[in-house]
């Protein structure tokens, strides 16, 4: 009897942790809200299956807390593994954000000077006809060109930062630096080369310093095809005819400050909560996060360390920025006023942009006549 007890009891401990775990991998969700997660959910679903979307993620944050977090879909649809809420996605251009994270804490500790040339880190980095600082990087404004196709769909492996500079430093800038806000990724990895100079480190080693092991973000790493990672989805692309087919294997280490790095919606959420409920910057560096960068002849660009700066249709600010890249698609908003951040993450290339994650945002967004009142 006593056995049979004994064997009931384990039983039971293994279901109850068993039915915790899929709780916490799958699914989080604040009940207060679940009426509107309702709605989020059969809109985004719609979205999924119209667009054919294998894999996604969303989380949203409500007055600094978590309170819907998701993991829909295929991991991988060959193996049949779902996503869950630490799948590793690649995010594109939002990437930028967590090397702007990098960059401001290595400004606070006098690593880095804004107002530096490339060359003062860089002396070998051919000098163009007007000086372009490490600011002008960050904030877009340098004179850089983007990206070619050639660069883009480049299939050399094991390529580091430092290398990749071969590939644009010796062109002319297309305007002078502070003149235009033109985006382009190879600002932010020539951000990243620097700061592999100044720190000694490399930016793998920088990103685990200042982002990942400090602030306890564990789905948040580069990307390497070479590399076992763990939860890392697999990647989806379009073929000729628009079916959805494995994406081609693409080693991205060597733009990873731009565009090459793996996370997950959860932590996109987690890190917009440093702007605003977090000592972690210090209180001069929060006070201008978004400033609109400021160009040449008093102009401004509507665009603030790395994010884009929107207004609705009251007039009210709120920010966001999307990325797209080979087998991954990422998205964010943050609305400061409701206090309101959203994130989605996909495993399939984003050939337009997403005005997907819009409606899902104003499912939490107080109504016309709600403000009225």
């Amino acid at each position: 009897m006593k056995r049979v007890i004994q064997v009931f009891i384990l039983f039971f401990v293994v279901v109850a942790l068993t039915n915790c775990k899929k709780a916490n991998n799958n699914i989080l969700y604040d009940k207060a809200y679940i009426d509107e997660i309702k709605e989020v959910r059969k809109e985004l679903s719609t979205y999924l299956r119209t667009n054919f979307i294998p894999g996604a993620q969303i989380a949203i944050a409500k007055n600094g807390k978590l309170i819907y977090s998701e993991g829909i879909g295929r991991a991988s649809t060959d193996l049949d593994v779902k996503v869950t809420r630490d799948t590793k996605f690649r995010i594109g251009d939002l990437s930028e954000i967590y090397t702007t994270i990098i960059y401001l804490k290595m400004v606070e500790d006098g690593t880095l000077n804004p107002d530096s040339t490339i060359q003062h880190y860089l002396p070998d980095f051919p000098e163009k006809r007007l000086p372009v600082t490490i600011k002008n990087l960050k904030n877009h404004t340098s004179g850089f060109r983007e990206m070619n196709n050639t660069e883009n769909n480049w299939q050399a492996t094991n390529i580091t930062l430092q290398k990749g500079l071969e590939t644009f430093q010796d062109d002319e800038l297309m305007a002078p630096p502070g003149e235009f806000h033109m985006e382009s990724r190879l600002n932010f990895n020539l951000l990243g080369a620097i700061m592999e100079k100044a720190s000694g480190k490399r930016f793998n080693e920088l990103l685990q310093e200042y982002v990942t092991d400090t602030l306890h973000f564990e789905s948040t790493c580069p990307d390497n095809p070479f590399s076992t990672i763990e939860g890392r989805t697999n990647f989806y692309d379009h073929n000729i005819i628009a079916q959805v087919v494995n994406a081609m294997t693409t080693d991205l280490r060597w733009r990873a400050p731009s565009e090459g790095l793996l996370s997950s919606a959860e932590d996109l959420v987690k890190l917009t909560d440093i702007y605003f409920n977090s000592d972690y910057l210090n209180d001069s560096t929060r006070a201008h996060l978004f400033d609109p960068v400021e160009l040449n002849n008093n102009q401004v660009a509507q665009f603030a360390n790395g994010w884009l700066i929107l207004r609705d249709r009251e007039g009210n600010v709120f920010y966001g920025r999307e990325g797209s890249v080979h087998g991954g698609s990422s998205s964010v908003l943050i609305y400061p006023k409701e206090e309101l951040v959203v994130a989605i993450t996909t495993n399939l290339t984003q050939e337009r942009s997403n005005s997907t994650i819009f409606k899902l945002a104003d499912i939490f967004l107080p109504k016309p006549e709600e403000s009225e009142e």
